[in-house]
């Protein structure tokens, strides 16, 4: 299956995963990154946290709700992933891949959320 057509729950699943791993890197190192990994993790898993509970909604503004918080995290970890490219923790080629994921996954989830509403609205 193509990432285009995969299920964003199994989409923010896999990039929780990632951002797990590149925390664990950053914590092999002192100060700064440690604390910054910190922000990264949270952000970077409650995503698909969110996305995850958006699927037991009890009603579609609970339903968009979820995913607005989702929306808002991702939004939290692309700035995060950005910092540590501009203050050269990170490599950027380390973090091209992931920050285009998180880029796609933004898209998608802001798209839902335009959608739900549209429907909703009908």
């Amino acid at each position: 299956m193509s990432s285009e057509h995969k299920a964003i729950t199994d989409r923010t699943f896999e990039f929780a995963v990632r951002i797990v791993k590149l925390c664990q890197v950053l914590n092999e190192n002192s100060g700064v990154a440690q604390t910054l990994s910190k922000q990264l993790i949270k952000s970077g898993t409650s995503i698909g946290a969110n996305v995850e509970e958006s699927q037991s909604a009890q009603s579609t503004a609970d339903f968009i709700n979820k995913l607005e918080i989702a929306l808002k995290e991702a939004k939290e970890t692309r700035y995060w992933l950005r910092l540590l490219i501009a203050t050269e923790l990170m490599p950027e080629s380390r973090l091209v891949s992931i920050i285009g994921e998180i880029n796609e996954i933004i898209r998608i989830i802001a798209a839902i959320v335009v959608k739900t509403k549209q429907n909703h609205q009908k």
